[in-house]
């Protein structure tokens, strides 16, 4: 963060009658620095910053940017997602500026509302019946975006520029996406080791048990509780939203089902396919293997963590050859 370059971008936004008081790192996000800015006059917004630096993640040097589950971070996913979500009345945090100039500062920079309330995991934490009518809010925003129907998968930026190619059903590609997943944590992790193969059979079987479709619904991606904050009306305010794609919302809700636990039942949609759903449960297991033991060959600071969600998953995979 180069905080000294900042105020050219206070005075573009905010007039050049206003000053920076000081600025603050935020916790979590392994792909872009968040920092909240406060101004001479207690107002306060964050910045997003697309820096090389502020990403954890490894480069993967035979990634296929326009595969669905590539890496997603950049202004350019950010700002196709935050169109696509307000279209649809989902609420996601307000931008005052989206910038991939580097004139006002030296990166793909988003400035962007300060939501001071608490994210939907610390209010389920605290006071689940006081959460309840904010859980029943995303219902109905997640709703919204499964009912945004379309015959075309990949990130939103890259089908609205016409750059996803459509070769792959959803299912075909997490079952690549799994198989890759599975061979990489094999390769770090003992007890997945012995029974790749097994594991592997696993996943191509549930792979050819699912049936065709024509159409696709709006996901977020990874929308966990901490990926959701709360406004000052009570209101769900989703952020890290660079992931948002058109794919199987299955996908979607086999992740909230892992992030959400009890909480899940508020967010259930009527009508998912069993099959879709069973393969794409191995399939975010074995991811949530590999993908924190790789982040892990960077510099990301909280390693037993990782470390923990991986121990778990691994776990989770293995019930499967039991089943």
């Amino acid at each position: 963060m180069h905080e000294d370059l900042l105020p050219p971008v206070i005075a573009a936004v905010f007039g050049s009658d206003r000053r920076l008081e000081s600025v603050t790192r935020l916790k979590g996000g392994s792909k872009k620095g968040a920092y909240r800015l406060t101004l001479d006059d207690g107002f306060t917004a964050v910045l997003y910053s697309w820096e090389a630096s502020e990403n954890f993640w490894p480069a993967l040097p035979d990634e296929d940017p326009t595969d669905p589950f590539s890496h997603a971070t950049g202004l350019d996913l950010f700002t196709a997602a935050h169109g696509m979500l307000t279209s649809l009345g989902v609420r996601t945090i307000s931008a005052y500026l989206l910038d991939p100039s580097h004139d006002l500062y030296p990166a793909d920079i988003a400035l962007v509302e300060d939501v001071r309330g608490d994210s939907l995991e610390v209010l389920l934490a605290r006071d689940p019946a006081a959460a309840a009518s904010t859980m029943d809010a995303l219902a109905s925003a997640l709703a919204s975006m499964a009912g945004h129907l379309g015959d075309r998968i990949g990130k939103v930026a890259l089908v609205e520029r016409g750059a996803a190619p459509q070769d792959r059903s959803c299912e075909q590609v997490v079952a690549d996406r799994a198989l890759r997943d599975l061979a990489d944590a094999a390769a770090r992790v003992d007890r997945l080791g012995a029974v790749h193969d097994r594991l592997a059979a696993a996943v191509r079987s549930l792979r050819d048990a699912v049936e065709p479709r024509s159409s696709v619904g709006v996901i977020h991606g990874e929308l966990g509780p901490d990926h959701v904050l709360v406004d000052a009306a009570g209101l769900p305010v989703l952020i890290d939203i660079e992931g948002l794609m058109h794919f199987d919302v299955e996908w979607e809700h086999v992740f909230l089902r892992i992030r959400f636990g009890d909480h899940y039942p508020r967010l259930h949609r009527p009508g998912l396919d069993a099959s879709r759903l069973r393969l794409y449960r191995l399939a975010q297991h074995l991811s949530l293997v590999a993908g924190p033991l790789r982040l892990l060959d960077g510099d990301f600071p909280d390693r037993d963590f990782m470390l923990d969600i991986a121990h778990h998953h691994t776990g989770e995979a293995l019930t499967f050859l039991a089943e």
